[in-house]
């Protein structure tokens, strides 16, 4: 294991169960990947099965934002992502997330979001396609 590409991430199963803790073999184009909930400190790990998820949260830090709410529509801001999408995602759930994407094809497993917020504690998002009720665009 390489320290170096360690992904602190929380993985959010549609059942609304989640596993936080560290990742070393996170892959979009896999089936299955592994979480240490101690941060790596052991060989302890949890097998996550991408079909079961929801979303992948790659975090700055496991505590969050706690009183910080997400917003619910698009920001009036501009946003200068060459090549990105912006999207106003709705999971099957109700919960919605706003962002930009270069990668969205609903044929693929998921695809990664970028948060539009500020203040986020998410680097980026893997959203699981099968977990996604619809997609919205805007310019």
């Amino acid at each position: 294991m390489n320290p170096a590409i360690q992904n602190l991430v929380v993985a959010r199963y549609r059942d609304g169960n989640l596993v936080k803790g560290v990742t070393y073999d996170f892959g979009p184009n896999k089936k299955v990947f592994h979480v240490m909930p101690d941060g790596g400190k052991s060989r302890r790990n949890t097998a996550v099965s991408l079909s079961d998820l929801k979303a992948v949260f790659f975090v700055k830090s496991f505590e969050g934002k706690q009183d910080h709410p997400p917003f619910k529509d698009f920001p009036r801001e501009e946003v200068n992502a060459t090549g990105s999408v912006k999207v106003k995602i709705t999971f099957t759930d109700g919960e919605t997330l706003i962002g930009t994407t270069q990668g969205y094809d609903p044929e693929r497993s998921g695809f990664f979001l970028v948060p539009l917020e500020k203040d986020t504690n998410n680097l980026r998002i893997f959203v699981v396609s099968d977990a996604v009720d619809k997609i919205e665009t805007w310019k």
